[in-house]
């Protein structure tokens, strides 16, 4: 696999059913190992281990319905009222972050009205908060740690 701008760990990786999966440690089983998982475990690492996002406020591929349409969203962590506090979707390296891709997680945010919402292939990483109770949100250069995102809203 790529390696990516994101810290490197030690995951699990087995062969299941003639397929590669990694160890996803929020939903506790093997996932066949896409370029998209392969982002998703390695942010959830980022998150949880280096920016101490709590592991059990943590959601991977939460379902959503927009507009009759069921989505799902690649990862979600809820701050201590278990409001949804971060949004993050995930894309293959190969996918560039583009105008589509920020839409495709503002929709998603429509419903969850999360307060940090990131966008990552890997490779690059954008990131957007929103201070207010509006909807306008102001790109960051730098993604919070768990404790300086509480402290900020």
């Amino acid at each position: 696999m790529l390696e990516l701008n994101l810290p490197v760990y030690k995951y699990r990786i087995e062969q299941r059913d003639g397929k590669l999966a990694i160890f996803d440690p929020i939903r506790k089983k093997f996932i066949v190992l896409t370029p998209e998982e392969w982002v998703r475990q390695h942010f959830l690492n980022y998150l949880n281990n280096h920016l101490n996002y709590p592991a059990p406020l943590t959601s991977v591929e939460t379902g959503l319905k927009y507009n009759s349409r069921v989505k799902r969203s690649d990862i979600m962590i809820m701050d201590n009222d278990l409001k949804p506090l971060v949004l993050v979707e995930c894309k293959a390296p190969s996918i560039a972050i583009n105008e589509a891709t920020v839409r495709q997680l503002a929709t998603y945010n429509a419903v969850f009205r999360a307060k940090l919402l990131i966008v990552t292939n890997g490779m690059v990483t954008n990131a957007a908060l929103s201070l207010t109770s509006s909807e306008t949100f102001v790109p960051i250069t730098q993604i919070p740690d768990f404790d300086s995102l509480k402290a900020l809203i």
